[in-house]
């Protein structure tokens, strides 16, 4: 079983991925409307829908790539899916017009899978006792990935808006050069298991998770808490261009802001925050943090209060590593690849329907005929839904929960 070594593997082979994700937000925006010649509250819309065909490719395919997974092994699935990332980006930045644009999100959705085998490569490597806060670790790489990505992209935004999309390709490039090189196989020959097409889908991946009580009950809550982290992504850079008047460097600064409070606890902070309050109490933490955070982006005033909910909200980082290690802890080693892809499917059906929901409710609150005016109005839904989740994880991991 490959040591220590391979935690840093995988840790810098998402950071790599993340930055490449990262760099291109900023300039989103900016690309959706020299391509349509719409305003930025109809380009939120168009954006949206970017988002919501991407979720819906991950969606299909995610089940799929967490079994093959289980069945070939790690290693080979995680460096396709690398791929096709690095493919994706040349395509978004050679884009001429929107459908060009759509059909790169396609082949990202379709390869989007590194997530799915990077939470079953640390399933893997982690003792029981020790996944809660490796977890963590690729939550610290997505933290990272978002510090030095958006900032990157906001710097070549300011010269070509289509700049980072290369960037991200080059990147992507190297990642899968990297891959190649130093990622080790994790999963043994003796824990592989049978791919069955008709299986592998979210529907029957459900099933199967049917059999650990403990593991449907938090699906259940995750659900809710990704419906509502889809406005972070999806409204983001509207959000703070309409609300604050922020430029593509003040967007891809505060996303830097974001991510780097997201690395330090999910880093550090929860390797020693998940075994001193333990994964059932540092879970429901973490989710009504995340929940008081939305609120707050809803309400801020102004950039500086923004920034300190964020620093706040980051917090939040402990919680889902914490439920991630609870639920790894409920299945067998060959079911690790089927449960990240569950989790990583039932996020993208998600946001097959979140982003969508919160641009429009964006531009119902944020053009110049709306009746009440409030673009913070994605955040506040977010901050209710996650709420719900939070009631439900606590009456959950309430029963006689495995945790290490």
């Amino acid at each position: 079983m490959p040591g220590r070594n391979a935690l840093s593997f995988i840790f810098i082979t998402v950071l790599i991925d993340m930055i490449g994700l990262g760099i291109i937000i900023p300039v989103l925006p900016q690309l959706i409307m020299d391509l349509t010649g719409l305003p930025l509250p109809r380009a939120a819309l168009w954006g949206g829908a970017l988002a919501t065909l991407y979720a819906f490719m991950q969606f299909v395919f995610a089940p799929i790539v967490g079994n093959l997974s289980d069945r070939f092994g790690r290693r080979p699935v995680l460096l396709l899916s690398l791929a096709g990332f690095s493919l994706d980006y040349l395509i978004m930045g050679l884009a001429p017009v929107m459908w060009v644009l759509f059909a790169g999100r396609a082949l990202s959705g379709v390869f989007g899978a590194t997530y799915t085998t990077a939470g079953a490569f640390i399933a893997d490597i982690s003792p029981p006792d020790k996944r809660g806060a490796n977890f963590g670790l690729i939550g610290a790489a997505f933290g990272l990935g978002f510090i030095i990505g958006p900032v990157i992209g906001g710097l070549l935004g300011n010269f070509d808006h289509r700049w980072p999309f290369f960037a991200a390709a080059a990147l992507g490039f190297v990642n899968l050069v990297y891959g190649a090189i130093v990622l080790p196989e994790t999963l043994a020959e003796e824990n592989r298991r049978p791919f069955r097409l008709f299986s592998a889908s979210l529907v029957n991946t459900l099933l199967q998770m049917r059999h650990y009580p403990i593991v449907f009950g938090l699906l259940g809550a995750l659900a809710l808490f990704h419906l509502g982290h889809t406005a972070l992504p999806a409204v983001w850079a509207y959000y703070g261009i309409e609300r604050y008047g922020w430029s593509a460097l003040q967007v891809g600064i505060s996303l830097g802001v974001v991510g780097f409070s997201a690395a330090a606890v999910q880093g550090f902070l929860a390797r020693r925050a998940i075994p001193a309050l333990g994964a059932k109490r540092a879970a429901i933490t973490g989710f009504a943090i995340a929940a008081a955070a939305y609120w707050g982006y809803a309400l801020a005033p102004n950039t500086v209060v923004m920034y300190f909910i964020i620093v706040l909200g980051a917090l939040a980082g402990i919680g889902g590593p914490a439920l991630q290690g609870i639920m790894s802890n409920q299945v067998p080693a060959n079911m690790q690849g089927a449960l990240s892809g569950a989790t990583t499917s039932l996020a993208s059906l998600m946001t097959v329907f979140g982003p969508g929901l919160m641009t429009f409710i964006f531009y119902m609150f944020s053009n110049r005929e709306a009746a009440v005016y409030f673009p913070g109005a994605p955040f506040a839904l977010a901050g209710v839904l996650t709420l719900l989740a939070v009631i439900i994880i606590a009456r959950v991991i309430g029963r006689n929960v495995v945790t290490a």
